[in-house]
């Protein structure tokens, strides 16, 4: 076997479940089905143990042992790690795997943060959430941004050589919604109707910089930015300031709230990455097995 080219992963969440399903859609048989799976069900389930919604037989330490093989490096290995919740308590999460894609083989490894990981050249590859590209090093401009496509030409390459290459199509969007009593019947709640409003936006506060670069600063004239009260759900906090933009799949329990669901502002999705200034055939290779055209999200790089 070939010296495995190492890629930054996530460690957990849909991103990661995201990043294994190109994986094993790109791989030459099912094998990789099944690591997806396999990695998948467990993190899953100790995602419940976390939460409290399940209670485990055994303890941490045992359960690792039980899912790990580090002796066969094709079968997952995990590891542990502090949760932030109270408490701080240990949760499991995916550490490494080995993968033959036929072509080139890689060596996934769980990172925190994947992207930042590239920033520091760590790795020549990762995928990570489109979003923290955008929070990070994506310029802020009068106009505003709509797609995957449009990021690498607002990164400024003095600031980094990560580039994004495409989408992995594991789409939530950042969704404009607003109370139903407040809007004037027909109409539309999109860019032009933020452009031409005044007053209280309501967003999640770590998601300033995102909501300003995917709207740009000129429709953001006039408009104050306001947060959630602690412990208050973002949707109940949007229908009570009158207009706001959340993180949605379908948008359904905001119409519990009376919320209007309006334009679908920018995709948050898992995307593949390269920093640009480190050649290696290898990595060539495996950008050619990885990036497999996405219907909205291909990006030439």
């Amino acid at each position: 076997m070939s010296e495995p080219v190492p890629v930054a992963v996530p460690r957990k969440g849909r991103p990661l479940e995201a990043v294994l399903e190109r994986i094993a859609a790109v791989g030459p048989d099912d094998r990789l089905d099944g690591l997806a799976d396999r990695v998948s069900n467990t993190l899953r389930y100790e995602k419940a143990v976390t939460k409290g919604h399940v209670d485990a037989e055994d303890g941490p330490y045992e359960r690792l042992t039980e899912y790990s093989d580090p002796d066969d490096p094709r079968r997952p290995e995990f590891t542990l790690l502090r949760d932030d919740r109270d408490g701080k308590p240990r949760r499991i999460v995916f550490d490494a795997a080995t993968v033959d894609l036929g072509d080139v083989t890689l060596k996934l490894v769980g990172r925190e943060e994947p992207f930042r990981a590239l920033r520091t050249h760590e790795f020549a590859l990762g995928f990570d959430s489109a979003d923290l590209v955008l929070e990070e090093v994506v310029g802020i401009r009068s106009g505003g941004l709509g797609q995957i496509a449009d990021i690498n030409e607002r990164i400024d390459p003095v600031d980094t050589d990560v580039r994004v290459v495409n989408g992995l199509g594991d789409t939530v969007y950042h969704t404009l919604m607003g109370k139903l009593e407040g809007i004037e019947p027909g109409t539309d709640l999109d860019r032009e109707f933020v452009a031409e409003y005044e007053g209280p936006l309501c967003i999640s506060p770590r998601y300033e910089r995102l909501v300003t670069a995917v709207l740009g600063t000129d429709a953001l004239e006039g408009i104050e930015f306001v947060y959630p009260n602690a412990d208050e759900e973002e949707e109940a906090a949007i229908a009570r300031i009158g207009l706001g933009v959340y993180l949605t799949v379908t948008g359904s329990t905001a119409r519990e709230h009376g919320l209007v669901v309006g334009e679908h502002l920018f995709p948050s999705e898992t995307v593949l990455m390269r920093n640009a200034a480190e050649h290696d055939p290898r990595v060539e290779r495996a950008l050619d097995v990885l990036a497999v055209e996405e219907s909205s999200s291909e990006i030439r790089v």
